[in-house]
């Protein structure tokens, strides 16, 4: 009887588990469907405010253009976004190990300093010497993502900006899980400066643009709003991955437990049935004792 008892005392926790696990599914679910909608509206918008960037920034002089350099790159600014919960497969380890790699690989002997967006990339690095720190970036963003705009997303983007300008770092990079759809995100590490100029094969990078009202303005408003666009839309991306990953690690986290329910069930039938089986024996045995 105490094998029952275990049995009946997993049944009991599994049940519940697989409740919560449904019940953080279908939540994502919802949050999905929003944050989907942010950032397939967003993506075309930002995509060709980039490629206008790209392209203008090919026409334009070094010293025209602060966010464009061609100087030897030692000081790297790796921008980390994950999340601030768990429970969410591969999601922010993803993150995480590929930040890893490319300090270790691509950028190997050069100074390194990460920013992390989300508690859980801030808890992998902040006791590393790569956390930044004793500057000016910004610290503790791990709230980002509870009003997640454009208006809060800006002045991070400035930050970063003004210290690639300021020539404190030679080259920033986003390293973050582009959303694909809910079952698949996709970790990408993008350029975010200096800005790369873009060259069409078979063409000169020098086309000739008639700038309105002025190269001035262009550098003073467009590409900077273009840049802060282009980390808004890494940082959309992150969130509606977040909630594809997880309720796809939930659906499956679901299924699991309804498979183990099914099993102790089947365990608990026999189990049952073997001291039924038992206990009349042993009234039977008892009987034909006392007739003998």
């Amino acid at each position: 009887m105490a094998n029952l008892k275990e049995v009946r005392s997993r049944i009991t926790s599994v049940g519940s588990t697989m409740q919560i696990t449904s019940a953080m599914k279908m939540v994502s679910a919802a949050k999905l469907k929003r944050a989907q909608d942010a950032i397939t509206q967003m993506r075309p918008y930002a995509n060709k405010l980039q490629e206008i960037l790209q392209n203008v920034s090919g026409s334009l002089d070094a010293s025209e253009n602060v966010y464009t350099r061609t100087a030897q790159q030692k000081n790297i600014l790796l921008v980390a976004i994950s999340s601030n919960r768990g429970l969410a497969g591969g999601f922010n380890a993803n993150v995480i190990k590929k930040t890893w790699s490319l300090i270790a690989n691509e950028y190997k002997g050069q100074s390194v300093s990460v920013i992390s967006i989300g508690k859980k990339a801030n808890d992998a690095f902040k006791r590393t010497e790569y956390n930044i720190h004793g500057t000016d970036l910004p610290h503790n963003l791990n709230e980002i993502f509870d009003n997640l705009n454009y208006n809060t997303v800006a002045p991070i983007a400035e930050k970063i900006m003004e210290s690639f300008v300021n020539k404190q770092f030679d080259k920033v990079i986003l390293v973050y899980n582009q959303f694909k759809n809910a079952a698949v995100q996709l970790v990408q590490d993008e350029q975010f400066l200096p800005v790369v100029p873009s060259v069409q094969e078979g063409a000169s990078s020098a086309t000739d643009y008639a700038f309105e009202p002025s190269k001035e303005f262009i550098v003073s408003d467009l590409i900077p709003r273009s840049l802060k666009t282009q980390f808004y839309k890494a940082l959309l991306d992150s969130l509606a991955s977040e909630h594809g990953a997880r309720m796809t690690a939930m659906h499956k986290a679901t299924d699991n437990a309804k498979d183990m329910l099914r099993d102790l069930k089947i365990s608990y039938n026999k189990a049952r049935q073997t001291a039924i089986t038992t206990e009349i024996l042993e009234i039977v045995a008892g009987a034909e004792a006392l007739n003998g």
